[in-house]
């Protein structure tokens, strides 16, 4: 369902945000998702993933379908802007940019950060980051989301791109080119903006230690041992069934896909090296 488009941001505000003095706008018009598309349904693909085109806050174009709408994000120059870049890809990474812009990333994956400038950032599937500016002059400039693969992962014809339009500027594409990046985003020049110091190890501390091993063979991944099945109940949403009033994990889940951890307890997961394909993929929590 995720691979075949039941996806979408969902943006909790800060009130208390630190860096709310920094900019001007922060709504649903400057939430930027970057997804991958498919033209076969995610149940018929097997191993690696090869998207026909990269969605754009919903719009793109594939390479038999240069024509497709693009998706347009509208600024004034005047004004600043907080832009939530949040990739809800199925399988590939994105380099994002926009020509003739720098950004500044003030937040990664919900962490306040101190002030980074870059002019590109590597996102993968799950990451959020949130960057400023829109200081140019008007105009109509690229914005573009390089997959690392997909059936054409070049800008031709408007492919994994959108458009960034200063208010004023001509209904039209852009005529911005590209220039290489000098100044990516490193992941290792990110530091909070409030630094707490680090947990210490305490041998024998965890009260429950649990090894995930990833595999994957016949065409199927798998975590300690268990591939996802279709649930016997899936006419039933589990959402819908906690609604109804269904609070036991084990009858809204499939056998082998809960871990029983107790109230206040350390856990322990360790991942060991296992026979799954390698992917971009972080590793990340959902829910």
């Amino acid at each position: 369902q995720y691979c075949d488009g039941l996806r979408g941001p969902l943006v909790v505000y800060d009130p208390n945000d630190p860096n709310k003095d920094l900019y001007d706008v922060d709504n649903e018009t400057t939430v930027i998702t970057l997804a991958d598309w498919y033209h076969v349904l995610a149940q018929t693909v097997v191993g690696a993933a090869i998207p026909d085109s990269t969605l754009i806050n919903g719009l793109g174009r594939s390479p038999g379908n240069l024509d497709a709408n693009l998706s347009v994000i509208t600024v004034e120059s005047s004004k600043r802007y907080r832009f939530r870049l949040i990739s809800i890809s199925c399988d590939p990474n994105f380099i994002f940019s926009i020509d003739n812009h720098n950004m500044t990333v003030i937040e990664t994956d919900g962490v306040n950060t101190k002030s980074l400038d870059v002019d590109s950032i590597q996102i993968f599937a799950g990451q959020r980051y949130s960057f400023l500016e829109a200081n140019q002059s008007v105009a109509n400039y690229w914005i573009r989301a390089q997959p690392n693969n997909g059936m054409d992962t070049s800008f031709s014809g408007g492919l994994n791109s959108a458009i960034l339009r200063y208010s004023g500027a001509p209904d039209e594409e852009p005529q911005t080119n590209q220039t290489p990046s000098t100044a990516p985003l490193l992941e290792t020049n990110l530091h909070p903006l409030e630094s707490l110091p680090p947990g210490s190890p305490v041998p024998g501390g965890a009260d429950l230690v649990h090894n995930f091993t990833l595999a994957f063979s016949s065409g199927r991944f798998s975590i300690d041992g268990t591939s996802w099945i279709i649930p016997s109940n899936f006419t039933l949403p589990v959402l819908l069934q906690i609604l109804s009033g269904q609070t036991d994990a084990h009858q809204l889940l499939p056998q082998g896909s809960i871990l029983d951890v107790g109230f206040d307890q350390v856990v322990e997961l360790v991942f060991p090296p296992g026979t799954a394909i390698g992917g971009p993929h972080p590793f990340h929590l959902h829910g």
